[in-house]
């Protein structure tokens, strides 16, 4: 029996679920879709910073656009380490274009003037 806290609302239930994948606990849907995914494929929203010159700031803020799998982030975050980006840079702008293959984009999360 595995224990988690659903986060796929703000309810925040308590689930249980068996080794079948019978999930208890869970006030709506969603709760059992979560710990199914949790168990089978987790996925995490990266978020981290990469060199900026010319700018304002030394770093700039960046995400992936979408999820990508839990076991990818430290490779995600190998690439996103050795990123250089020259301001000016508009949040949204892609710093890197489908991370490991994974269709998903490294994008900038905020605005930033060049000096």
């Amino acid at each position: 029996m595995r224990k988690m806290i659903c986060i796929a609302c703000p309810i925040g239930c308590h689930l249980e679920v068996s080794d079948d994948l019978i999930v208890t606990g869970n006030q709506c849907p969603k709760g059992e879709t979560y710990a199914i995914n949790e168990l089978k494929n987790p996925m995490r929203i990266v978020t981290s910073t990469v060199v900026i010159e010319g700018a304002i700031h030394k770093r700039l803020p960046v995400r992936t656009a979408s999820e990508i799998p839990k076991n990818l982030i430290m490779d995600c975050m190998k690439q996103i380490n050795h990123v250089v980006v020259k301001a000016p840079v508009k949040m949204g702008d892609v710093i890197i274009k489908n991370v490991l293959n994974t269709g998903v984009d490294i994008i900038a999360s905020r605005s930033m003037k060049k000096l």
